[in-house]
């Protein structure tokens, strides 16, 4: 077992900051001990915590509890069961879904293949740390004997592409996808406020079969009822249109933004809402669902990232 250990410690993706003496792991169901300030050889932030569920398996394969390692990056993960069979982890909107028992999994809009297909034991999910790397797309940690498992915050590394693929599409940037009379920004409007009150549901599925929405769920079925496909995650819906001003903004613009404390820079969002004049957007978060908010004062305006124009 020691050679085993010496073997995962060496091949791990990220050096452990923090040289701890706690037991061996096991299948222990005691709750995992508080997480702790980390760093990577490279000096980028990272989450450390100590889990003392994981599993060894008879091939010497280290294994941890999906949740515990997604919530630390300060993730949602929704398992209940879901009609599509997927679990789904993200913030405001679902940017990773996976299936027990499957390699096949969806990363952030790509579908891609895990090196071992996380499974279901003892009513938890399990994943191995490689595929927990492939999974989330950025570096993972682990110390079979002392439990710490240290993941790298993913801000810096999706800042990168995020900029990138804004370079890469700058020339379709510049060109509305769809121009609609005044008249249909006001009967988008109108539409857009018939769901006031529609439970907010993260990672919802279609409005037809769930009657709920999400934030980027929510604006992909308005905007489809004017002939507009919108992507079904912010992040995307974001790499649409022609960027405005808020001096600028116009009814049915999209105002998308920053999420404090999930990503370290301001050039990803997290949520999104149309605007629909008066200083208003309307949008889905938490209680009591669809909802209109002020765009200019209180909470939300203090947390705008950027206006986006794609009508």
């Amino acid at each position: 077992m020691a050679n085993n250990h010496k073997r995962l410690l060496t091949t791990a993706t990220v050096l452990l900051a923090v040289a701890l003496t706690s037991s061996s792991c096991g299948y222990s169901s005691q709750s995992q001990k508080p997480k702790v300030n980390a760093l990577t050889p490279d000096g980028t932030n990272a989450s450390s915590y100590y889990e003392q569920s994981a599993i060894t398996d008879a091939q010497g394969k280290y294994w941890i509890p999906l949740k515990p390692a997604v919530t630390s990056l300060g993730y949602r993960m929704k398992d209940d069961g879901s009609s599509d069979g997927y679990t789904k982890i993200g913030y405001s909107d679902v940017m990773y879904m996976l299936r027990p028992g499957s390699p096949q999994v969806f990363s952030l809009g790509e579908k891609i293949t895990l090196p071992q297909a996380p499974r279901r034991q003892e009513g938890q999910i399990y994943i191995t740390p490689l595929a927990l790397s492939k999974f989330l797309q950025t570096e993972v940690g682990w110390n079979p004997q002392s439990g710490e498992i240290n993941i790298a915050t993913p801000s810096e590394r999706k800042t990168i592409e995020k900029l990138s693929t804004v370079e890469s599409t700058s020339e379709s940037k510049s060109l509305r996808i769809q121009s609609i009379s005044e008249a249909d920004k006001k009967e988008l409007v109108a539409f857009a406020k018939n769901f006031l009150g529609v439970p907010y549901d993260f990672g919802a599925g279609s409005y037809e079969e769930t009657k709920k929405f999400d934030c980027s769920s929510f604006t992909r079925h308005v905007f489809k009822k004017f002939g507009v496909s919108l992507p079904r995650l912010a992040k995307d819906q974001d790499n649409l249109g022609t960027r405005v001003s808020r001096s600028e903004l116009d009814v049915g613009d999209l105002i998308f933004f920053t999420v404090p404390g999930r990503f370290e820079s301001d050039a990803i969002p997290g949520h999104v809402g149309i605007y629909i004049g008066d200083g208003k957007f309307i949008h889905t978060w938490g209680e009591p669902g669809v909802q209109i908010s002020d765009l200019d004062s209180g909470y939300w305006s203090n947390v705008i990232l950027h206006m986006q124009r794609v009508l």
